[in-house]
């Protein structure tokens, strides 16, 4: 997951005595990530390549996931994205966790459009063993082109509507997608390995 890279972040930033303002990490699957801390406002920004998206058929398997179906499904690199009506929907949505762990994917986003804000969205990531993630950063290179194209703008806000919730402000670039938001530091720890 990704948000493990603003954790980091944090961590390496307040902790490690690093007083950069940029962070540089390199994936296998995604080559070279920044992160930016804006010290005036207090955010990171996650610089990340946008996903690709392709249009598909609702799966069998999302009727036995969720109960309501979504009015459109699409498909990335490692997830299924699924739009639905309104923010009510994504909200109230009733999960069945064991059959989404049965979808072949990293995990399934659900988004609808924001009352207040330009889209919401929710990140079940039982694909990695997560039930549900309280705020996805990578999730948003999926959900940043789908909804610049739909709403015509390129500056977005959103809401990932988990129990914890997390507010983001996105800038879509084509073919990157800057992510701000708010991080906070929750663990602290050291490994020990013997070798």
């Amino acid at each position: 997951m990704w948000s493990c890279n603003i954790s980091l972040g944090v961590c390496t930033i307040h902790h490690l005595g690093y007083y950069k303002n940029e962070i540089i990490f390199v994936s296998q699957r995604s080559g070279e990530l920044k992160v930016t801390n804006n010290k005036e406002t207090g955010y990171l920004t996650l610089d990340f390549p946008t996903d690709t998206l392709e249009e598909i058929n609702n799966l069998p398997e999302f009727s036995l996931a969720f109960d309501v179906l979504p009015i459109k499904t699409y498909k990335g690199k490692t997830d299924y994205m699924l739009v639905f009506e309104n923010e009510r929907q994504i909200t109230e949505l009733n999960i069945n966790f064991s059959e989404i762990s049965k979808i072949k994917a990293r995990g399934i986003i659900v988004t609808a459009p924001g009352d207040n804000v330009d889209f919401v969205s929710r990140f079940f990531g039982c694909g990695c063993g997560i039930d549900e993630d309280p705020v996805t950063g990578s999730a948003h290179t999926s959900l940043a082109p789908y909804w610049s194209a739909r709403l015509s703008k390129t500056h977005l806000k959103a809401i990932q509507k988990s129990a914890r919730t997390g507010t983001l402000f996105l800038e879509y670039n084509r073919d990157r997608v800057n992510i701000s938001g708010k991080s906070i530091l929750y663990l602290i720890g050291d490994i020990f390995i013997n070798c």
